[in-house]
């Protein structure tokens, strides 16, 4: 990472953008802010959206903030103006052979010493199926079931729906999935078409990783838990009932 960074430094300094935009990956969430410390600017981080203010020519970007209860609009009024994207929150645009990009080679010397950190091992975590954050579904269990045991019925549904398993920091702190699985403020961020939440409250810290979900389904047995405020469907019940039931709803359309 310190070369990533001594690099983008030295483009920066040399080109003088405007604008620096960075994908909010693991790597570029802790790039983007080590870049701007270096260069004394400021960072707008975990982006939902960017546009131009049209008269003071500056960024706009829109962030969650307070756990993802509430949209601020962050405006950067030193150059280069740095923004961090959440993943996948904008939808590709369709090929246009009008439009020209052009890819410039800016060399850049670097030097072993620059590096102050080095990566001394990786592990690499077996897993099967799709990836979390790659996703189109997402189904995720919390405290409300209970145990370990549950999270089979939550795999058997994620495959139907060709997506993958996901979980409540709670969840995760009891030890019953791995922290892979884990959603929210101190988890992944995801943004997927279709999350599917079981035995969930739907806590500010969780909702702040699926806020970019583009559709929300609970299913939890109390009336008041706030993640029905945030879901487009919601089903009061016990998951015990519902999710087998859904679940071979979901088998007959498959198959048929």
């Amino acid at each position: 990472m310190d070369l990533y960074l001594s690099a983008m430094e030295a483009l920066c300094r040399d080109v003088s953008p405007r604008v620096v935009l960075i994908g909010r990956t693991n790597e570029g969430r802790e790039l983007a802010p080590r870049l701007a410390f270096r260069l004394g600017v400021g960072l707008a981080q975990d982006c939902l959206e960017i546009s131009i203010d049209t008269e003071s020519k500056t960024l706009l970007a829109n962030r969650p903030v307070y756990g993802g209860n509430a949209i601020a609009v962050v405006r950067c009024n030193y150059a280069p103006q740095i923004a961090a994207i959440r993943p996948k929150v904008y939808e590709p645009l369709e090929p246009d052979s009008s439009r020209q990009g052009q890819i410039v080679s800016f060399p850049v010397e670097l030097d072993a010493s620059m590096a102050r950190s080095q990566v001394v091992d990786v592990v690499e975590e077996a897993a099967e199926g799709v990836k979390l954050e790659d996703a189109r579904v997402v189904v995720s269990g919390g405290r409300g079931l209970g145990g370990p045991e549950p999270f089979a019925a939550l795999e058997t549904l994620a495959n139907l729906l060709g997506g993958a398993v996901g979980a409540s920091r709670a969840a995760v702190d009891s030890g019953w999935v791995p922290s892979s699985y884990q959603v929210g403020l101190t988890g992944k961020t995801i943004t997927p078409e279709v999350y599917i939440t079981i035995a969930i409250s739907g806590a500010s810290q969780h909702m702040a990783g699926c806020s970019g979900a583009k559709v929300i389904v609970a299913i939890n047995k109390d009336l008041e838990s706030n993640i029905f405020k945030e879901a487009r469907y919601g089903v009061v019940g016990d998951w015990e009932q519902v999710v087998p039931a859904f679940t071979e709803a979901v088998r007959e359309l498959t198959q048929s």
